[in-house]
């Protein structure tokens, strides 16, 4: 990798992944931009960057269009939890249709290469587990989550089509469950849902009979993973899986953090919600291919490092 120092964009770079990218940036001395509108981003995942020099923040939502000379941009910015998703689903698709048109622009006036962060969720409840880059998915178009994965698989085409038609080095990464640090403990996410009530010793939910699968990745995992990726080639525009292939069904996720927080808590089982996918696990042989990348946080540790950071965020209220 390069140690040339550039000017990099993150839009929805306070959010939860996205400020541990600015940090991860700002450490290899890059100049950064940091751009939201705090929709589901916190304005105390970047402030201890605020005085860095090196360290930039525009309030801007990216559905209106801007423009910026950079070098790099990494396109974070959408609601990723399904009661973020949910609440207004019509600025879910702006955010990924006209938000993302705005974002390619950005990189075609500049010859800026950008990378698109999309989802496991374009795969819809999968019909083969795990699932590949090359599986095409089961998507209900009419569904109340078809505005977060429909939206993610248009901006996927639009990526494609601006780097046919207008030669945008463009980068794709579907992310899988990410976990960590800096989570908003009311996302409604399987882990932080678990960890929050876990350490209040309240009733763990569990939606439908728990043994429906997931795979966490640990954010550092996947930040390092984002970095390798944009550092390629502009032949290389993927998609690619960013993700942890060890699969896990919901339950046993439930019963590991009770036993590390130590908790009183009981399992409640609550109804499926309407396309709740039962299988999620990401295939990662391209990304240990082209990105020599592979997970290195194992889910223990990573759940002590998140358990603890939430700890400290309820002791402080």
């Amino acid at each position: 990798m390069s140690d040339k120092q550039r000017k990099i964009l993150v839009t929805g770079g306070a959010g939860f992944v996205g400020s541990h990218l600015c940090g991860n940036l700002l450490k290899k001395n890059h100049k950064v931009i940091c751009m939201d509108n705090y929709y589901t981003g916190s304005e105390k995942n970047i402030s201890q960057f605020l005085n860095n020099e090196n360290f930039e923040f525009i309030e801007h939502n990216i559905i209106e269009p801007f423009d910026l000379k950079v070098d790099q941009i990494y396109n974070l910015a959408c609601p990723a939890s399904p009661p973020h998703y949910q609440k207004d689903p019509i600025y879910t698709l702006k955010t990924s249709i006209w938000g993302v048109l705005n974002v390619l622009e950005v990189a075609r006036r500049n010859g800026a290469k950008m990378l698109q962060a999309s989802t496991s969720e374009v795969y819809g409840d999968p019909n083969i587990s795990p699932q590949l880059e090359s599986y095409r998915g089961n998507v209900n178009t009419m569904g109340p989550r078809a505005c977060y994965d429909e939206g993610k698989r248009v901006a996927e085409t639009l990526c494609y089509e601006y780097n046919k038609r207008f030669d945008v080095p463009v980068k794709v990464v579907r992310i899988f469950n990410t976990y960590g640090p800096q989570m908003d403990p009311e996302d409604g996410r399987v882990v932080s849902n678990f960890i929050i009530q876990a350490l209040r010793n309240q009733p763990i939910t569990v939606y439908g009979d728990g043994q429906q699968t997931r795979a966490f990745c640990y954010v550092s995992d996947l930040v390092e993973g984002f970095i390798r990726f944009m550092e390629t080639g502009p032949e290389i525009i993927g998609p690619i899986n960013l993700g942890n292939p060890s699969e896990m069904t919901v339950k046993q996720l439930a019963e590991l953090v009770i036993k590390i927080t130590n908790s009183s808590s009981s399992v409640e089982y609550l109804s499926l919600p309407v396309d709740d996918p039962l299988q999620r696990c990401p295939d990662i042989s391209l990304a240990k291919k082209i990105l020599s990348w592979n997970p290195e946080v194992s889910l223990l540790d990573g759940l002590r490092e998140t358990i603890a950071f939430f700890a400290t965020q309820l002791s402080s209220k």
